[in-house]
């Protein structure tokens, strides 16, 4: 189906297609929005439990609820004043600021082979969403609004992208589109909820088998970097192979070398399907972050905010960890596992010293976790803006990329904004918006090293590195700087303060590379007994999928097959 080109408003931006905002205008019809009543103020007791999580980021909540659910007792143990970590918000005056993702689809429709939608799922937590179709992109080549669930992208390719040695960038986008078929549909063929590793997974995967069967012959391509794939299928349009680079970096943090075929299948199969859309949780992330809160408690498990674990508890006679120690002193034990959803750096910080080395394949894994490369950061801008004269029609998301030739994972040269009150005004004063636009994890950890907080070199480097943020804004508001009633910067410093990241990293990459010829690690297991890492830095791709994903692996390396059996009879679509 073709759709109409955007026509220029006086902001330079196209009409936005609601598919269907589900969403009065009235403010009083937040369904989401109180934060839930969990312990911040009474200081942790010790006590005794089945399952310790350290960290209330999205990868913990999904272990711990889902381990809830499968009726473990359960303690999350959260060092900031609010959950969700990477995902977390905060608030101001009446505006709603998020730190994390923004960008979501597959989280409130059913079926979803969204391990986080799935996750949902399989607590009964409906998340209601506004639904909707349209990004604007500011690259190179001009200013135009895309969608997803259509081919109005070809209409683009026509009007804004010139051939390039006879290539013809719509005829190679919709010849990629059928290459990425069988992909799209391989990549869907086993849900993260049905992998364990142990003799049980010939159980939990045998109702897929027919699927994989079908797949087998693009499997090779899947599990190979996507880099492979547009390199054996000649892709070879400049804008055709930038645009996959952009999809590649928003959905791994790592370009198409290093990122992985069917993380890209499975986006193919979500965004391009006839009438498919994006949505936007009412709520915001928080949203998010109280449904699995919600999932948690509801199913007798604990959240408990302000509670900062020094350090992991290890008994060196059976060579297990028995649970954790608070900075207020309280001993929480883990009759069967203690979670990290701290990074692999921060959790080796609170492992005593030399545990791991008197463990079985455990120097190797220390020195593994050495080795594991970080992903760059993020610079952040926060805005709370007075809206009065701009379109209704403002777009939620905009990508602002400067230079192809300096390749989008470059510094300073791609910028995502969110301009979250578009679709929720509940998130914003009335007649205000709220935009959070950051640089997704291209910011270099080793410039902000060594540099204290709040100093004048900080806070002028701060300054200097916000400024292509301040540039991306100004393309979807031209005279924002006017309007802008409330301002905060974040810095890779920022985040290693509130989200006690090791130096402020978003996780783990490196795991594939243009050579890869072996599947990346998908177990949470450490050589530790009672030990599992979820999150970021031990998974493939950073974001809210592949967290959750980690979450299902987590609570299944802890309940037997036949318990993760009828789960599956629920979630696997």
């Amino acid at each position: 189906m073709s759709a109409a080109m955007c026509v220029p408003g006086p902001y330079g931006l196209g009409s936005r297609r609601a598919v269907d905002t589900r969403l009065a205008k009235s403010r009083s019809c937040h369904l989401s929005k109180r934060r839930l009543d969990v312990s911040i103020t009474a200081a942790v007791e010790s006590h005794e439990t089945d399952v310790v999580v350290i960290g209330g980021g999205i990868g913990g909540l999904c272990a711990g609820a889902l381990c809830a659910k499968y009726g473990k007792r359960v303690t999350v143990l959260e060092s900031h004043d609010v959950a969700g970590g990477a995902a977390h918000s905060w608030k101001r005056d009446g505006y709603t600021f998020e730190s994390g993702p923004s960008l979501y689809s597959g989280l409130s429709k059913w079926p979803t082979t969204n391990p986080c939608g799935q996750v949902l799922h399989a607590l009964d937590e409906p998340l209601p969403c506004v639904y909707y179709n349209t990004w604007m992109c500011h690259l190179p080549e001009g200013s135009f609004l895309t969608e997803v669930g259509n081919d109005q992208f070809v209409d683009v390719l026509k009007e804004f992208v010139a051939d390039v040695d006879g290539v013809n960038a719509a005829e190679e986008w919709m010849r990629l589109k059928e290459l990425m078929k069988p992909l799209a549909a391989a990549s869907s063929a086993l849900p993260p909820s049905a992998v364990r590793t142990d003799a049980g997974a010939m159980v939990t995967l045998a109702r897929f088998v027919p699927g994989l069967l079908a797949a087998a012959p693009v499997l090779p391509q899947i599990m190979a970097p996507y880099s492979k794939f547009m390199d054996k299928n000649s892709i070879k349009h400049p804008f055709i192979k930038n645009w996959m680079e952009v999809l590649c970096f928003l959905l791994s943090g790592a370009p198409a070398s290093g990122t992985l075929a069917a993380e890209i299948g499975y986006m193919f199969d979500d965004w391009y399907r006839p009438n498919s859309t994006l949505e936007f949780p009412i709520g915001g992330s928080e949203a998010i972050v109280d449904a699995l809160t919600r999932g948690l408690t509801k199913n007798g498990g604990r959240l408990e905010l302000r509670s900062h674990v020094e350090r992991i508890n290890f008994d060196e006679s059976t060579q297990r960890a028995t649970g954790v120690t608070l900075k207020n002193g309280a001993t929480i034990t883990a009759n069967d596992s203690v979670i990290s959803n701290a990074t692999v750096w921060d959790t080796l910080k609170i492992l005593p010293d030399g545990a791991m080395e008197g463990v079985p394949q455990g120097k190797e894994w220390v020195e593994d976790v050495h080795d594991t490369k970080m992903c760059a950061s993020f610079m952040h801008l926060h805005l709370g803006i007075d809206a009065a004269g701009l379109p209704d029609d403002l777009e939620i998301h905009h990508i602002y990329v400067e230079d192809w030739g300096r390749g989008v994972t470059a510094e300073q040269n791609m910028v995502l904004v969110s301009i979250a009150s578009v679709l929720d005004p509940t998130l914003a004063p009335t007649g205000k918006h709220v935009i959070h636009a950051y640089t997704p994890g291209n910011e270099p950890l080793e410039l902000w090293q060594g540099l204290e907080r709040g100093s004048e070199k900080y806070e002028k480097l701060k300054e200097e590195r916000s400024q292509v943020l301040w540039r991306a804004v100004e393309k979807a508001i031209p005279d924002v700087r006017k309007r802008v009633e409330k301002q905060f910067v974040g810095s890779p410093l920022t985040q290693q303060r509130f989200q006690r990241r090791h130096k402020g990293t978003y996780g783990g990459t490196g795991w594939i590379t243009e050579n890869s010829d072996t599947i990346p690690v998908t177990s949470a297991s450490t050589p530790m007994d009672g030990l599992l890492v979820v999150g970021d830095s031990n998974f493939p791709g950073p974001g809210v999928p592949s967290v959750a994903a980690h979450g299902w692996s987590a609570a299944h390396e802890l309940v037997p097959f036949w318990k993760q059996c009828e789960m599956l009879d629920k979630v696997a679509p």
